[in-house]
């Protein structure tokens, strides 16, 4: 079972930048999709952005152009560059793994990031 564990958060200001790291163990890592997804205060989950195993990558309309997904397969890890923050960017970001045709998804313990107008 895969373990993720996700760091990089915290607070910044609006039009600043935050990258998130999501660290994973346990699996063949280069097999996995990968995805950020994002949890608002008082909104459900949402897909940020998703980077497959050939390294297609997919965002949220509302990240387009201002985030940037990326992955190590030698370091098992996944990135998410988040540039020119809003504040409407804030809650908790939650890191995901999946195979789909083996029906794994699995997910870190989510990661806050506050940004401040």
């Amino acid at each position: 079972q895969v373990q993720l564990v996700e760091s990089g958060g915290g607070l910044a200001q609006d039009g600043g930048s935050l990258r998130l790291s999501c660290e994973a163990s346990g699996v063949s890592f280069s097999l996995y999709d990968m995805g950020w997804y994002r949890q608002a205060p008082g909104k459900e989950r949402g897909l940020v952005a998703r980077i497959d195993r050939g390294g297609s990558t997919y965002y949220a309309d509302s990240v387009k152009g201002r985030f940037t997904i990326s992955r190590d397969n030698a370091k098992n890890t996944v990135f998410l560059q988040m540039n020119s923050l809003e504040p409407e960017d804030t809650g908790v970001y939650y890191c995901n793994a999946r195979r789909v045709v083996f029906a794994i998804n699995q997910w870190g313990k989510g990661i806050l990031v506050t940004v401040s107008s």
